[in-house]
């Protein structure tokens, strides 16, 4: 199963928490970011690959009916994704893997994301570097399974994990760093288990430890509040190491409650004065790990 696929097998479950109002306030949202050209829009309003993938996964997951054509008109003005970063080649990727055909310019748009590989085998953001990340090995490796292609260099992939393990039992987006990210780690071993390597001991515990007094999960454990992105993937994170959790349940629940309005979108966090596509996503996705 692709990583996009995974994820949205547990975010389709969020509607049973909803329930069927919030859910079509949720619809809703999502819908009303629709832009002109058949994308969706950033915070800024502009049509961005980034934010049209989030809404996509939004309203699959909610099980709502896509803007198809529009969303294919969107696609194909990008071709095989030349000039754009490697985070929106991904992206390209992924909204691509939604639709009901496949993309003439498949191969190269891979490439374009081949065209990231990193000196250590992983991948990174900026062509030319020599360490990955764990957050673009996992972007790269979900370009190509979404799509059912073997990623070049399995091996690689791991080479780069391990060297971005840290001693506090967590991953980081650099090697050398003295303590892991929530969401570095989350990355980490959700690509771990779909390459088939062993995790680590201490990987549960360390992200145990980002949980936050109030609820939700912190991106590293001295933050001073939860996000909902680290929510989600932390979640994801623990329920695919099959670590308990259920005593954060509540707290969880009552934290995701606090970030979204009846406008139909919810906050990234305490601080945040605005909702916007990505971290409506993240939400749905942390309230189906939290449903059971």
């Amino acid at each position: 199963m692709s990583l996009r696929l995974e994820m949205l097998q547990v975010a389709r479950l969020a509607p049973s928490v909803l329930g069927a109002e919030a859910s079509a306030l949720v619809e809703g949202f999502i819908r009303s970011k629709a832009a002109p050209d058949g994308g969706f829009v950033d915070r800024d309003g502009g049509s961005d690959l980034y934010y049209t993938s989030f809404a996509v996964d939004g309203l699959s997951a909610l099980q709502a009916a896509l803007p198809t054509e529009d969303l294919l008109a969107y696609l194909r003005g990008f071709a095989g994704g030349e000039g754009l970063d490697f985070v929106h080649r991904c992206c390209l990727a992924r909204v691509w893997s939604a639709m009901p055909e496949k993309p003439a310019d498949l191969a190269a748009i891979l490439a374009g994301v081949e065209a990231f590989r990193a000196g250590d085998g992983g991948y990174s953001q900026t062509e030319g570097d020599e360490d990955g990340t764990a957050y673009a090995c996992f972007l790269a490796y979900g370009a190509y399974s979404d799509h059912g292609v073997e990623v070049p260099d399995r091996e690689g992939l791991g080479r780069c994990l391990d060297r971005l393990r840290t001693p506090d039992g967590g991953w980081s987006n650099e090697p050398g760093a003295p303590a892991g990210m929530g969401p570095a780690a989350a990355a980490a071993v959700a690509l771990s288990r779909n390459l088939r390597r062993p995790i680590p001991e201490g990987a549960g515990e360390f992200l145990l430890g980002c949980a936050h007094p109030e609820g939700g999960f912190r991106a590293f454990e001295a933050a001073p509040m939860p996000d909902l992105l680290s929510t989600a993937v932390v979640l994801h994170a623990l329920d695919g190491l099959q670590v308990d959790y259920a005593a954060l349940k509540e707290p969880g629940l009552d934290f995701i409650d606090s970030l979204w309005v009846n406008e139909g979108g919810f906050h990234g966090h305490w601080a945040d004065e605005e909702l916007d596509l990505e971290y409506t996503y993240y939400g749905l996705l942390a309230l189906g790990h939290l449903s059971f």
